[in-house]
């Protein structure tokens, strides 16, 4: 087991950016280099201490999407081994954790795909009787299963902000203004490129979803990112299918009516729920059970979803 990676450190290539868990360097005018920490978020605000494993997972995980997923929409993934790009006093740093991506664009909206009425949906759709003003069926339990999943954009929040749901049409109106520029004379525009995500993200959860239902467990809702290229080329970047990005649900244990539990921060969230936080910055300790049982529960996920060991 490698030692947890609160942040990287390395110095061979230029800091582009820090998010809430990666932390993102240039190897070069093509390519970026995504280093996944084992930083925690909860309630939008970055713990102070690492969490076990987890960027092992989200790295492995991700990557096993990526390959399943290929056939549909055209990935970030250059299949350059990071430690070649990195002095080689940094490779532990990188071995297990990191990507060679290429360098895209990203569009300025997260695709969220719902095919349960949970979270921020369920409070929506008792408030109106919509998510994101899609109609639902009436009478509709907490985690009941949509009819057929939706896609739900949100606008992409800075690090301590909160992502808000936004409407199909705000989507494109957002990725047209940002996107103009590049996309001239590609023979694409910004809602063209909405309805292309809204059409890929669908699709990946849905074959996700069905894989995943043969594993034991229930993927509620998730998040994807898009880019582009130069030629207007849409791409999943980022992660996908992580328990970072998405709601996993043990099927043995979900029923309607409740907020099932999840592979995900649900231990971490039950501590600091019992603590005297505000839930702003700076973030509690975390006890080291604590990190280590939500650690083991990101194992659990890559290891049943997979069917592999995670080294």
């Amino acid at each position: 087991m490698t030692t947890p990676l609160f942040q990287s450190s390395i110095t061979s290539l230029p800091l582009l950016a820090r998010g809430k868990v990666r932390d993102i360097y240039a190897v070069d005018d093509e390519k970026l280099l995504i280093v996944t920490s084992d930083r925690l978020s909860a309630f939008d605000v970055i713990l102070p201490d690492p969490i076990p494993r987890k960027g092992e997972v989200l790295t492995a995980l991700a990557g096993f999407w990526f390959d399943r997923l290929a056939h549909v929409v055209p990935n970030q993934l250059t299949g350059i081994a990071p430690e070649t790009v990195v002095a080689p006093n940094e490779r532990d740093q990188v071995i297990g954790r990191a990507l060679v991506v290429k360098r895209l664009t990203p569009l300025p909206i997260e695709a969220v795909v719902r095919g349960y009425v949970i979270g921020s949906g369920w409070k929506d759709y008792q408030q109106t009787g919509a998510i994101c003003g899609i109609t639902l069926p009436a009478g509709l339990k907490q985690a009941a299963k949509l009819p057929s999943p939706i896609f739900t954009p949100a606008s992409k929040a800075d690090v301590g902000d909160h992502d808000e749901n936004i409407s199909f049409a705000e989507a494109q109106t957002r990725t047209a203004a940002v996107l103009s520029g590049l996309l001239a004379g590609t023979g694409k525009n910004g809602a063209q490129l909405v309805e292309e995500a809204r059409k890929a993200a669908l699709q990946l959860y849905t074959e996700a979803a069905n894989y995943a239902a043969g594993r034991g467990i229930i993927i509620a809702d998730t998040k994807f990112e898009f880019g582009v290229d130069a030629a207007g080329t849409l791409h999943l970047i980022d992660e996908a299918l992580t328990p970072d990005s998405s709601r996993f649900w043990p099927a043995d244990q979900y029923r309607e009516g409740i907020s099932p539990p999840s592979y995900d921060k649900q231990y971490v969230r039950d501590y600091l729920e019992t603590l005297d936080w505000n839930k702003t910055a700076p973030g509690p300790r975390l006890p080291t059970d604590v990190a280590a049982r939500t650690g083991a529960k990101y194992v659990e996920a890559y290891e049943r979803l997979t069917g592999r060991q995670l080294g």
